[in-house]
């Protein structure tokens, strides 16, 4: 069979799959719904390209039913660094319905949401050999699969002064939860998942949890989780499964308390957030052996710990406000600081800083620039042992200390829905190594949302 056709049946069955899943998002909503009537009043959905669907995606989220489907995309090549010059392409389609039970069944102030994700593709950073801490590409990862993402049950009580969510959660939509427009994972998502991802799981990997969240007015809000740790979630057989696979170690425990204040007569909003967690499981120590001496050295078996900790802050504030018709636009900077616990991890310390500006011309309101440099640290514990094996003649092997990172890029929306993002991000000292080149990367990223 001719090489361009033997990938069809392939492609085939994953259209095939898509339209099964979306049919299926589809037909929860149809059918939890009552009769569709004509909506009146200005229709929502003018940023999704396939619109208000006649009037039925109105009637469904009027009677409680919200159906969410998107793609994102990010293509990248290193016109710099690496072992090889390549182009990688990686992408993630996504399926939710978010259910309002107060609407639909009379249960006040309680909701459900079911989201399952596909990823698909391939990644610059292992491809090319670019040695990086921080995967350039952020959408790959945690496996090319299908997976449940989220399935859980949120319930307000008290005039929403307390808050109950439980069920199948990622850890990043809840604590230390921050945005993912930039490529670059130093400046992506929760942050302690870019150091201990081998027990705190970001999207799109979720696991069973539950959180209590206090509201506190004219302050912010108080919670604190408990998530199961299990490493094998991050298996490919884990996929899209709705029980709980054997290999549990322990439990997560984050807390955070979030001050959300408002400055100026323009009501400039500002979030600061400030966290913590403890994992209860048996954690071995990166560098040294059950001797006390490194395992880089003398082998043998690594240190077990009873437990691993860490904490973080993560500030957004908005800085001006020129629209008083669109509150999103103008000048916001954040700040992320992460340290995690040096006796359990690899990767101890991220600091990420930035700018988003919204709106930069008259004409392009709802484009979006953002600015944002930033380092990842490994540990220096990793580094003496590194320098040890060196002097025992056991290396060479390159001596890692800090990642550099920056990122520029420009967000257009094109279309209702449709968004391009060119992207440019400069690597310095990849992997912590001075001694490696600098990786200069050019992206797109594209999202859609149907």
């Amino acid at each position: 069979m001719p090489a361009n056709r033997r990938g069809f049946p392939a492609l085939r069955a994953r259209l095939r799959v898509t339209a099964l899943l979306l049919s299926a998002v589809l037909a929860i909503g149809i059918a939890v719904a009552p009769a569709v009537t004509k909506a009146d009043g200005p229709q929502p959905f003018s940023d999704h390209i396939t619109g208000d669907w006649g009037g039925l995606r109105t009637q469904l989220l009027n009677d409680g039913v919200d159906v969410d489907f998107n793609y994102t995309s990010e293509s990248a090549t290193n016109v710099q660094g690496g072992a090889t010059k390549l182009v990688r392409y990686t992408d993630q389609l996504t399926f939710g319905t978010t259910l309002d039970l107060q609407k639909l069944v009379g249960v006040n102030n309680a909701t459900i949401q079911f989201t399952i994700t596909d990823r698909n593709g391939k990644n610059l950073s292992a491809d090319a050999g670019l040695d990086s801490l921080q995967q350039v590409q952020e959408v790959y990862g945690r496996g090319q699969t299908w997976r449940l993402t989220q399935l859980w049950y949120d319930q307000n009580y008290f005039n929403d002064a307390l808050d109950l969510k439980i069920g199948r959660l990622t850890e990043g939509e809840d604590f230390a939860a921050f945005s993912c427009e930039f490529m670059n994972l130093t400046f992506c998502g929760a942050p302690p998942g870019n150091l201990v991802g081998d027990y705190w799981f970001n999207w799109p990997v979720s696991q069973w949890a539950a959180r209590v969240k206090t509201n506190i007015a004219g302050f912010g809000y108080a919670q604190i989780g408990v998530y199961q740790v299990n490493p094998s979630y991050l298996n490919a057989d884990g996929e899209i499964n709705f029980g709980s696979p054997s290999g549990t170690t322990g439990a997560l425990i984050p807390v955070e308390v979030g001050w959300m204040p408002t400055f100026g007569k323009q009501q400039l909003q500002g979030s600061y957030k400030f966290g913590g967690w403890y994992n209860t499981s048996r954690t071995a120590d990166p560098v040294e052996n059950t001797d006390g001496g490194f395992l880089s050295v003398g082998g043998g078996t690594p240190l077990q710990h009873n437990g691993a900790w860490g904490a973080y802050i993560n500030f957004q504030q908005q800085l001006t406000k020129p629209s008083s018709v669109d509150p999103n636009q103008g000048l916001s900077a954040f700040l992320n600081f992460t340290y995690a616990d040096p006796q359990t991890s690899t990767l101890d310390g991220q600091l990420a800083m930035g700018l988003f500006y919204t709106g930069p011309f008259d004409s392009r309101p709802m484009d979006q620039v953002g600015i944002a440099i930033g380092g990842t640290h490994v540990n220096s514990r990793v580094a003496d042992s590194e320098e040890a094996q060196n002097a025992a003649g056991l290396g060479p092997v390159d001596v890692q200390h800090t990642e550099y990172a920056a990122e520029l890029y420009y967000n257009a929306r094109l279309y209702n829905g449709v968004y391009l993002q060119p992207d440019f991000q400069y690597v310095h000292e990849p992997g912590g190594v001075s001694a490696n080149t600098d990786d200069v990367i050019l992206g797109l990223k594209v999202h859609l949302d149907f």
